[in-house]
């Protein structure tokens, strides 16, 4: 009898290291992926913050299949810490959304520029029409970003999301079978990937930014048994560190198609005003163009990750809804 209890539970504890260190893994290679994507373009990309978004997804929901695995016990304080950090998640995501929500209206300002000279040829009056839908939608641009950096200061700063380069040694994450530390892991890593977020889709300024402790030690144990190295934070560390250079001191939203969008629409104000007077007719095509083909993806791309964050709200309250019911 003692022996095969012996066995159940060298055979359950067993499991517990192999759900866990999947886990784990899955983490590591997720972030390592993350990494090579911002690394092979250098930019914060709609195709970039889409594929962040979808690591968050995913590791949400595995977080809650581990639950699953781990057979933890009905209705106690893990619980409540994973609706925390749900909220939490579910908060901040609000936040992305509303900033997306405000860059709407500067798209539909964008298409009307171009819309304005679809149908005309370029006379003086035409010139000066857009000329004005030009500083209207440069106007828009600069309000988006005043409203949007209130809304990062005031939503995001109170939830105090800091990415630490952390070690799970301490006992107290061994805590649910392990299941404390990789909600902890979890809770730090959607820290760093919302934070990407924000800085892309709201507004990211130094104020807003966030520090990381630079020295990490690299195992989680359980009870007496290292679990493995954490080759997730240093995964994180290293995307923490190259999305930290690319952003190095700017302020406001570094989506890469909204800076392009503001570019092609500067060349264009410039190039109205530089013929604005002379009577000989000028090809300004390419550069209507330009601006057409940037708003256009501009866009699309946040259409995208509207109807994205849509999904993750759905799969938070199912996820909600099945632990509570377990």
């Amino acid at each position: 009898m003692f022996h095969h209890h012996m066995m159940n539970h060298s055979s359950s504890s067993s499991t517990t290291y192999s759900s866990l260190n999947s886990f784990y893994s899955f983490l590591a290679h997720s972030l390592d992926d993350l990494y090579r994507s911002f690394h092979s373009q250098n930019v914060m990309s709609i195709h970039f913050l889409q594929l962040v978004l979808a690591s968050l997804q995913s590791f949400h929901s595995e977080l809650t299949l581990l639950v699953h695995t781990l057979h933890l016990p009905v209705g106690e304080k893990w619980l409540d810490e994973y609706m925390d950090e749900s909220s939490r998640l579910w908060e901040v995501c609000h936040v992305l959304k509303s900033g997306i929500s405000n860059m709407e209206i500067y798209c539909s300002m964008g298409a009307n520029i171009h819309s304005i000279l679809e149908n005309h040829d370029l006379s003086p009056q035409i010139s000066r029409e857009v000329l004005t839908a030009i500083n209207r939608c440069q106007r828009e641009s600069v309000r988006l970003e005043e409203e949007n950096r209130s809304l990062a200061e005031t939503r995001i700063k109170p939830l105090t999301m800091k990415f630490e380069e952390i070690t799970l040694v301490q006992s107290k994450f061994n805590g649910f079978n392990g299941f404390r530390g990789a909600l902890y892991a979890l809770k730090n890593i959607s820290s760093l990937l919302l934070k990407v977020m924000v800085n892309g889709l709201v507004y990211c300024s130094s104020e807003t930014s966030f520090s990381s402790l630079s020295h990490i030690n690299t195992t989680i144990s359980n009870e007496n048994r290292t679990i493995f190295k954490t080759d997730f934070m240093f995964s994180a560390a290293r995307l923490n560190e190259m999305v930290n250079e690319r952003e190095d001191g700017q302020d406001g939203i570094l989506l890469n198609e909204f800076q392009k969008a503001a570019h092609a629409m500067d060349e264009l104000k410039r190039e109205l005003e530089r013929i604005r007077g002379f009577e000989t007719r000028f090809d300004i095509s390419r550069r209507v163009e330009n601006l057409k083909s940037c708003f256009g993806v501009l866009q699309c791309g946040i259409e995208n990750i509207v109807v994205q964050l849509d999904d993750f709200f759905d799969e938070i309250v199912e996820n909600r809804k099945k632990l509570l019911e377990l």
